[in-house]
């Protein structure tokens, strides 16, 4: 399992991972009802190929999300 620190903008044009330190997650969503962080979640998942979780942050535009299986 790794962990690592990202930053969510949500209310974006497109959804997108930008490779920067953190890194930075883009989505069209919005932060109600945990939409964004749904498609946070699924956006890493295809990302690193790997089961991601949300473990700290759930409410912050910055997140330390934990990856399982990453390769």
């Amino acid at each position: 399992m790794k962990r690592i620190e990202i930053k969510v903008i949500p209310n974006s044009n497109k959804n997108e991972i930008i490779e920067a330190e953190p890194l930075t997650v883009r989505v069209k969503d919005p932060p109600i009802k945990g939409k964004a962080n749904k498609t946070v979640v699924g956006l890493l998942s295809r990302y690193f190929n790997a089961n991601v979780r949300i473990i700290s942050g759930s409410k912050s535009r910055r997140k330390i999300v934990e990856i399982e299986g990453a390769r």
